[in-house]
């Protein structure tokens, strides 16, 4: 029997939407500030996966200039009626204190790689957003209501409201259908129906390691909706961190053979219940008892394996993760934050072979930064570089970085300063706090081209450079990166480790940095 190996989404890859139309799957995750927006995969088997183009690539799609950290796209909804592709996201602008600022859109494609089209205002009352396609024709919205006030119920429920295809709009009266079982927090609805019954799942319980999926019904879709008595349908074994944590956030899809399966959030921590790789997806099997509820096949624990459903084995080829910057587009795996790759600061063809950087703003901006980055997908990884750059001033750095956020990153990077000329140190922030890790920075030859890698193993980075390119020499100690994740911080957040490349200019004089390749291995 094939097996579904967990996580089959390795890495930062949250808050899953799985679809199926005819003999293809699909899962939409959450992106928050990283551009472009929303990730779609697709199998044929449920057991491999392939990164499709993204379907909000333009910046009328999305605009996430000073948008905060885990802001952005929040839990996108992929769903398919009618002969389109619907996807629903939130593009959050606030949710730091009592208020966040939500705002939920509609975009729609023939085509699951696009075109996509111009977003639809839809509103702005909660996050989480569903659409939910009934079999008499009409589309329901859902999405969990924020409630600002002190005194009550944040999560304080799921707004109901139906769409209008002609109108493109929310039409008539808005309900609160269901505001959540003794677990709290409801947020992530989802809505199916079967066998006579509107089945409404949610996640519960907050997205650490309390995180659940709830199961409700009713036989109106208005409610009032029984919750399952044996309540949460999934979570994680808090006793066992050998296991996979922070189960919920789940998404039903039923196969063309008729077995069902989840698809649900989870987190892998690497010491102390910290998950530097963020939070991941992963897949069960499900199946539904003679009363007509859905239980998970071994438990409501998440499994490591579990069994594929009966289709063909269907292999995927991915992109290389060596590249040489020599094509003139972008592999699907990188990343920006906030804004669109654009030529106003990054470019494949200013010089042919290489990838040039131009200093943007400082890494805590939330702005106009110059860092194009990968997702961190494994535990053991070693990362490599070769950099040309000629700074003048040590407001111009470039190099290789470690992030998570603004808050909390890694950053071996070639500056100058007045004494030494070019040189090489590394730059860590750790919940906010600056810090230069040697106490001085090592000597580069000038007008050379540097080799720069990081190896990391569990929570532990080490940087090295040469200049010769066969010769390695450490620089620093190893470096505890535990706090590169959702769980070490005084707040929540929400997004995970990347690795990548970035360029600084603080002098305003954008000064270039040039890229002979990246190469990301998984040891």
């Amino acid at each position: 029997m094939t097996k579904i190996v967990n996580p089959v989404l390795p890495g930062y890859h949250p808050d899953p939407s799985i679809l199926r139309v005819e003999d293809d799957y699909y899962i939409a995750v959450s992106t928050f500030e990283w551009f472009p927006g929303v990730q779609i995969y697709h199998s044929k088997d449920m057991v491999n996966w392939q990164l499709l183009p993204y379907p909000l690539t333009r910046a009328s799609q999305l605009d996430m200039i000073g948008n905060p950290n885990s802001g952005g796209v929040w839990a996108p909804c992929l769903s398919y009626s009618d002969g389109l592709f619907y996807l629903i996201y939130t593009d959050v602008k606030s949710r730091m204190g009592a208020f966040k600022d939500t705002h939920n859109y509609l975009v729609t494609a023939e085509n699951i790689e696009g075109p996509w089209s111009e977003p639809i205002y839809l509103n702005s009352s909660g996050f989480d957003p569903s659409l939910f396609h009934d079999d008499d024709g009409k589309k329901w919205l859902v999405n969990m209501i924020w409630d600002f006030r002190k005194g009550t119920n944040s999560f304080a429920g799921i707004a109901l409201q139906e769409y209008s295809v002609e109108e493109k709009k929310l039409v008539g009266p808005i309900r609160n259908i269901f505001k959540g079982s003794e677990l709290g927090l409801t947020e992530a609805p989802h809505l199916y129906k079967r066998n006579g019954y509107y089945y409404l799942l949610t996640a519960e319980g907050g997205t650490w390691y309390t995180h659940a999926a709830t199961m409700a019904r009713s036989e109106s879709l208005f409610g009032p909706y029984e919750i399952d008595p044996t309540n949460p349908i999934l979570t994680s074994d808090q006793s066992d961190l050998t296991q996979l944590q922070k189960a919920g956030h789940g998404c039903l899809v039923e196969t063309q053979n008729g077995e069902w399966y989840m698809a649900h959030l989870c987190g892998r921590p690497v010491v102390d219940k910290k998950c530097i790789l963020g939070r991941e997806t992963a897949i069960q099997k499900m199946y539904w008892t003679e009363d007509g509820w859905i239980r998970v096949e071994g438990g409501n624990h998440p499994q490591w394996e579990v069994d594929a459903p009966d289709l063909p084995a269907h292999p995927v080829e991915h992109e290389s993760n060596y590249d040489d910057f020599k094509e003139t587009s972008y592999k699907k795996y990188w990343n920006s934050l906030r804004r669109p790759f654009g030529e106003e600061w990054i470019s494949l063809t200013d010089r042919p072979g290489y990838l040039t950087l131009k200093g943007g703003e400082s890494m805590s901006s939330m702005h106009r930064q110059s860092l194009v980055a990968r997702r961190l997908e494994s535990f053991h990884t070693e990362i490599e570089t070769e950099i040309e750059f000629n700074p003048d001033t040590f407001q111009q750095m470039a190099g290789m970085i470690v992030y998570y956020d603004t808050d909390d990153h890694v950053y071996l990077r070639v500056t100058h300063h007045e004494e030494l000329g070019t040189c090489l140190g590394i730059i860590e922030t750790k919940h906010g706090k600056y810090d230069e890790l040697l106490a001085s920075d090592v000597s580069l030859p000038e007008g050379s081209s540097y080799k720069l890698k990081a190896s990391i193993e569990d929570q532990w980075l080490q940087f090295a450079y040469s200049l010769d390119g066969e010769t390695w020499n450490l620089i620093g100690d190893k470096i505890d990166i535990s706090h590169l994740s959702d769980d070490d911080a005084d707040y929540i957040r929400f997004t995970g480790t990347f690795v990548g490349l970035c360029a600084q200019d603080l002098s305003g004089q954008a000064k270039p940095s040039y890229f002979k390749y990246f190469d990301y291995k998984e040891l």
